[in-house]
């Protein structure tokens, strides 16, 4: 017992050292608290588990982020305030790695020679982004936890069983995700004959039927109200307003405002060059008042930096924001702050949606919405036909016994 406590005081200098370097690196004191805390959680859970903090390597972070526990028993907390405990917990380890407390990362499975064919394979074959790429490689090196390495020693059992083991930390969408990744990832190999095409079958089918939803969306004078909704004389406040009328005006992705470069901008011709799901980039109109957002934003809020990106963080560390997810939350606290009724769809998505219907109750065409959104096959845009009330009663049949 009295080792277990020593190996927790010996690690409190390597704690206030990282305190050290958040301060310095321009965290916010509040920040830096919530840092300390989950570093001494990951240390008292180490000495629970009598492993030596020199010892720490990707498999044990993996393995906290699966069991971390006090006390013998799983935390009483949301997913997602787990995940950020855990990624602290992952900065306080790299901290260590620069120190040489803890060995230097071993090589990635993503660096694997595999791993960089089929990266090469989807960039010529998908012609996707280099974030989705990422995605699907992030979701293929999980799988292969459980699959192994070795390709040839896959069967239609070891598939199934990979996805099964991860059936209850996703979501539905998550699971479609993941089927879908290691589909391509099996075809990149049946490519190069390292596993034969047979096992394309072997991989679980989630049912997803189209157009069985209906888009969600807010009302015109709702979104005006987020806009609105956004304090112009703070920082944020002029960054998140240019992000809700990029969002609102040209029905951007999440992924299109966070991959917004400066010479994205053509200021003298309007436009602005996104490139969307795919590799290929395309010109939108900039309408005058985004326009000025952005402007607004760059000369009086955009902090200091050497990064191209558009968008920053307003807090430390001041880099460029991450992902989607930050896009997310601008909307979500921006429907709290205007107390506008959403539906069950709280990210950018929500402005899209919402671009395109409210576009069509104007009268727009479908040919119109789809090319606002662009999308590449009209069948895409079918979707939004089911919320144009006046064009279903022209089309509506008769209810026998009158009107319903």
């Amino acid at each position: 017992m009295g080792a277990k406590h020593n190996a927790v005081d010996e690690a409190v200098d390597h704690i206030n050292a990282y305190a050290i370097e958040l301060a310095e690196r321009g965290f916010a004191t509040g920040t830096i608290a919530h840092h300390r805390r989950s570093a001494r959680r990951f240390v008292e859970w180490l000495s629970r588990a009598t492993l030596p903090i020199g010892s720490v390597d990707d498999a044990t972070l993996e393995r906290f982020a699966r069991d971390g526990c006090d006390d013998g028993q799983r935390r009483s907390r949301s997913k997602t305030a787990w995940r950020g405990h855990v990624r602290r917990v992952a900065g306080f380890v790299g901290h260590l790695r620069r120190r040489g407390v803890v060995p230097p990362r071993s090589a990635s499975v993503r660096d694997e020679d595999d791993f960089i064919d089929f990266r090469a394979w989807l960039r010529v074959n998908r012609g996707i982004t280099e974030s989705a790429i990422n995605r699907h490689v992030d979701l293929v090196a999980r799988l292969r936890q459980t699959l192994g390495v070795d390709p040839g020693r896959y069967d239609a059992a070891a598939i199934n069983r990979a996805i099964v083991e991860r059936i209850d930390e996703s979501s539905r969408h998550g699971v479609q995700s993941m089927c879908m990744a290691l589909r391509m990832y099996l075809r990149h190999l049946t490519s190069i004959g390292a596993c034969p095409p047979g096992l394309l079958g072997a991989v679980p089918r989630v049912p997803r039927w189209r157009l069985a939803t209906l888009p969600k969306y807010i009302l015109h004078d709702d979104v005006e109200k987020l806009i609105a909704s956004c304090d112009l004389a703070t920082a944020r406040g002029v960054r998140d307003r240019a992000i809700l009328l990029l969002l609102a005006r040209l029905a951007l992705r999440a992924g299109d405002v966070v991959g917004l470069h400066l010479d994205d901008i053509d200021w003298d011709g309007g436009l602005v060059r996104v490139a969307g799901k795919t590799r290929h980039a395309v010109a939108l109109p900039l309408p005058q008042d985004v326009g000025d957002a952005l402007l607004a934003y760059i000369e009086t809020a955009r902090p200091a930096t050497n990064s191209l990106k558009v968008f920053m963080r307003v807090i430390a560390p001041v880099e460029p924001l991450a992902s989607a997810t930050a896009i997310t939350i601008v909307v979500r606290d921006a429907l709290k702050r205007a107390k506008v009724d959403s539906p069950n769809l709280r990210g950018a998505y929500l402005l899209r949606h919402s671009a395109a219907t409210n576009l069509l109750r104007d009268g727009a065409t479908l040919d119109a919405v789809g090319a606002l959104l662009r999308h590449r096959s009209p069948d895409t845009t079918s979707i939004y036909a089911k919320v144009d009330r006046r064009m279903l009663l022209e089309v509506a049949q008769p209810w026998i016994g009158g009107d319903q």
